[in-house]
């Protein structure tokens, strides 16, 4: 009897990056760009230009989305009072996880209040894949990361990520 032993490997392909400021005056984005320096080396940096500091209260939904024929909710879609959940990071597992995405490529590390730009610098594909590859599995197909975020209960700005596993 013969037992041949395969292992899945799933790669992440990111395929767009979509920053949008909903109200300028409050906050801009100075660049919000995915960059391929080669083949294997791609990341994405995102700088949000901050207007009306110091801000004191921050809520964020992020969704996960898959492509059925259209993007349909898929596994995640929560709201966190970011400032609360900074303060004791290990209240929510599930924002934790979404949270670990980009915590370690960004100077969003620290409870409110935020007085300074934020950043999210050179998040690579490869951390993203760890990610959606070793952390937890996901399926095959393509995915839109989304990220809604609320200053004082007002919509700011939006971040999509679109991804593709196969």
């Amino acid at each position: 009897m013969q037992y041949m032993i395969f292992q899945v490997v799933s790669k992440v392909q990111l395929t767009n990056l979509n920053c949008t400021s909903l109200d300028p005056k409050f906050s801009n984005f100075e660049y919000c760009h995915f960059k391929a320096v080669n083949r294997s080396f791609k990341y994405i940096s995102i700088k949000v230009k901050l207007y009306k500091t110091p801000i004191t209260n921050v809520q964020v939904n992020f969704a996960l989305l898959k492509r059925f024929g259209g993007y349909k909710p898929f596994l995640y879609n929560v709201n966190v009072d970011a400032c609360k959940f900074l303060r004791n990071p290990s209240s929510n597992p599930v924002v934790v996880y979404l949270y670990s995405f980009f915590k370690s490529h960004s100077n969003m590390n620290h409870t409110c209040p935020y007085n300074h730009d934020l950043i999210v610098d050179k998040l690579t594909v490869d951390f993203l894949n760890t990610q959606v590859t070793e952390v937890i599995t996901f399926p095959l197909g393509e995915f839109l990361f989304q990220s809604q975020w609320f200053a004082y209960n007002i919509l700011r700005a939006t971040v999509n990520i679109y991804v593709t596993i196969s």
